[in-house]
């Protein structure tokens, strides 16, 4: 049976870096109903594709039970990762098809628990075209880069 809407929660995630590697900031914000947060956080030395995975494990480490959710993002690094080549990586005990250690596996290892928790279906957007959820996502993330 398909999840109404309300039930769904809704995450969009960005990660932002001033320089890469450099200072890096994630953000999410989530809405459920008539409810929402706002998260943020960064490093002082990290990559984008790192506070790209860390905004959506934090997103999903926040939820407290196992939901229907749709996650909005404007990484094809982290959707990609996920829906195309992280079975594969599992299968080959975390190395990519040229036989190179995954890159990030840390985080691909805690984003790859806190989805076994859940229903997730990915949407991706393109990044700084205007999508609301995703332009607060950015947001965040800029908020998060450490000064």
């Amino acid at each position: 049976m398909l999840a109404r809407m309300e039930d769904r929660v809704l995450l969009y995630t960005d990660g932002a870096c001033k320089g890469n590697p450099g200072r890096g900031g994630w953000g999410a914000w989530l809405e459920f109903g008539d409810h929402e947060k706002e998260m943020s956080g960064g490093e002082a030395s990290t990559t984008n594709n790192r506070m790209e995975l860390t905004a959506v494990i934090e997103g999903l480490r926040v939820l407290s039970r196992s939901c229907e959710i749709t996650i909005v993002t404007d990484s094809t690094y982290v959707r990609d990762g996920v829906t195309k080549w992280m079975a594969n990586w599992k299968r080959n005990g975390w190395r990519t098809a040229a036989k190179k250690p995954v890159k990030n596996r840390d985080l691909w290892e805690a984003l790859d628990t806190e989805i076994a928790r859940h229903n997730v279906e990915w949407q991706w957007v393109k990044g700084h075209s205007g999508h609301p959820g995703n332009e607060r996502a950015d947001a965040l993330a800029n908020a998060g880069v450490p000064g």
